[in-house]
């Protein structure tokens, strides 16, 4: 028996690194999006309560993103994923309404980012391959 198996279910790859940092972007700007300057009176923007849901969940996908970093929980790490996930389908209405274009691709990019990064938390550890002699 080797140590291997004990230390394997903790090792993380670039790609997961990549992917909790992505998160952890995404998460804080998202946190902070309570902060900014609110949509005028019928004017483009998201309303009050997706602002406050979206800080909501960014500080959850934080304190996820934090745990699965420094314990590896693969419970935070679904967490950071939903928060995430649900965050980026608030934004998906503004594709639905009549808002400007760059507000469209801002919302397109941001999905995708976050897809991206949900899919690199996700990625397997590669293992090198066993040499038998």
């Amino acid at each position: 028996m080797t140590t291997m198996t004990s230390t394997s279910a903790t090792r993380t790859s670039r790609r997961h690194r990549v992917g909790l940092v992505l998160a952890g972007l995404i998460s804080l700007s998202s946190a902070f999006s309570l902060l900014g300057p609110g949509p005028p009176e019928g004017g483009p923007g998201p309303p009050l309560v997706v602002l406050w849901a979206d800080t909501v969940l960014g500080v959850v996908g934080i304190v996820a993103v934090v745990l699965a970093w420094r314990s590896g929980s693969r419970t935070a790490l679904r967490v950071a994923a939903g928060a995430l996930i649900v965050a980026a389908l608030t934004a998906v209405p503004a594709f639905f309404v009549d808002v400007p274009a760059p507000l469209k691709i801002a919302v397109a990019l941001s999905v995708l980012l976050t897809l991206a990064a949900v899919v690199l938390m996700f990625s397997p550890v590669r293992r090198p391959a066993s040499v038998t002699d």
